[in-house]
Order: C-alpha cells, then structure tokens, then sequence
C-alpha cells in the first residue's frame, strides 16, 4: 500500500525544496493517492531508539523520507517514477519494498506448502490406522468372518458392516477435531479483536493474516470432518475386502 522515497543529505541541497520536489513528482503519477513528507519531528522519533531524544537532525547526514501511497488496484509505474525522479534529484531513491514483499511472499508459499504436507502426512497416518485397526478387529473376529464368508455372505456384505462401524467412529473424532479447531480460530479471533490497535496485534495480522476465518473457513472444517469420516470408512472397506479375497486365494491350498 504504500512506497517510500529517501533524499540524502548532500553538499548544496536544500532539504525542504528536495523533499516538495519529490513529493510533487510522486504525486502526479496515475495510481498514487497521496504524498506525506516526514517531517524533523517525525524523522527524529524514529531515530529516537538508537541515538536517544532531543536530537537536532540538521547535525547528522540524516536521509528524509517521503511516503508515497498507492492504489492497490492500479498501482503506479515505479520505473517511469524513479526515472522522473533521480535525474531531478541524485540523491533521492524510490523504494517500492518489493524486495521485501518478496521475501513474505516466499515464506508464505513455504509456509503453505510446509502445511499440505502435514496434512498430507496427517492423512497417510489415518489411513495406516484405520487399515491396523481394521486388521486387528477382524483378527479378533476372524472365527466368525470366515464362517459368514464360507456359507455365502458376500464380502461387500460383510465389508459393510465394519464400513459403518469405522465411519461412525472416524465421524466422532473428526468432528471433535473440528470443534477443536474452530474453538481455536474463536479464541485467537477474539484475541485479535481485543488487541487490534496494540503493536503486537498489528505486527502479527501483517505476519499471518487475519485470525477469523468467517463463514467459508467454518464450512471448510465441515467438509474436512466429511472427508476424514469418509476416508475412513472406505479404508476400512478396502481393507476388509482386500482380507477376504485374501481368504479366497489361500483357501485352495488349505483344501
């Protein structure tokens, strides 16, 4: 949203006229709103932490900064400005913190991808436990499965009925998940609420975003319970038909 312009102080430059200068340049430019100069007091405020208060700025090669808002929508050419404004003035420089966009942006990107292959792991480790759990079920009931399936129950049959059993109880712990994870985005959203004007609420909405996740992100743990109570349910399926075929091939050998 915003771009800023640096004059460094040189031998000969009038300070003032530099900064209006710029300023006017900048704001003549399709894109930008407006144009703010910083002035001593401010620029010695931000100084302040460092070299400590009552500090007379025109005693230091201390650079002024101009801020250049902009139009989100229709941002301004950052070429064709710094080009109108360094003949003009060589000791001014135009930075549109791209690089330091970048920068988020590729922690973002990692950070997303670091948080699909969690999920894609978080999958794989459901899908193990259901099929072990299956498994170690039907070897507690291998007795009456093989029974039901030699006197000529199908296997989708039987298949059926551990399919309902693990999709009832994948349903329980993803919705439980899910109520977790929207108590989660309430409290942390409520947090944010309580704390929007304080530096840290500020420094940690520019970092993540902001923490409520509205009506489209509580459908989406909707759909995510949906998913994991019906992943679980058809590896169970498979799992148990994948045993009785298994059945069927050995059964041959038995006899």
């Amino acid at each position: 949203r915003e771009a800023t312009i640096q004059i460094k102080p040189v031998d000969g430059l009038d300070m003032e006229a530099a900064l209006t200068q710029a300023s006017q340049i900048a704001g003549e430019f399709p894109g930008v709103k407006t144009t703010r100069i910083i002035d001593r007091e401010a620029t010695a405020r931000l100084l302040e932490p460092w070299l400590g208060s009552g500090l007379n700025i025109d005693e230091l090669p201390v650079p002024r900064l101009i801020i250049v808002t902009i139009d989100e929508n229709s941002p301004p050419d950052f070429a064709a400005m710094r080009a109108a404004i360094t003949p003009k003035l060589p000791s001014a420089s135009l930075d549109d913190h791209r690089t330091w966009v970048d920068r988020l942006v590729a922690m973002a990107r990692t950070t997303v991808t670091i948080g699909i292959a969690v999920l894609a792991l978080m999958l794989s480790a459901t899908v193990l436990t259901v099929v072990f759990a299956t498994r170690g079920a039907m070897a507690g009931n291998g007795h009456i499965i093989e029974v039901l399936h030699f006197v000529g129950a199908e296997a989708r049959f039987i298949a059926r009925e551990f399919r309902r059993h693990f999709l009832v109880t994948g349903m329980k712990g993803a919705a439980a998940g899910g109520a977790a994870a929207v108590l989660v985005f309430i409290v942390f959203s409520w947090w944010s609420s309580r704390n929007m004007a304080t530096p840290q609420a500020d420094q940690a909405t520019a970092l993540f975003g902001n923490f409520a996740i509205g009506s489209a992100g509580y459908l989406g743990v909707v759909l995510m319970v949906l998913v994991i109570g019906g992943l679980t349910a058809a590896t169970s399926h498979a799992t148990v038909v994948a045993y009785l075929s298994d059945i069927d091939v050995r059964q041959p050998d038995a006899g």
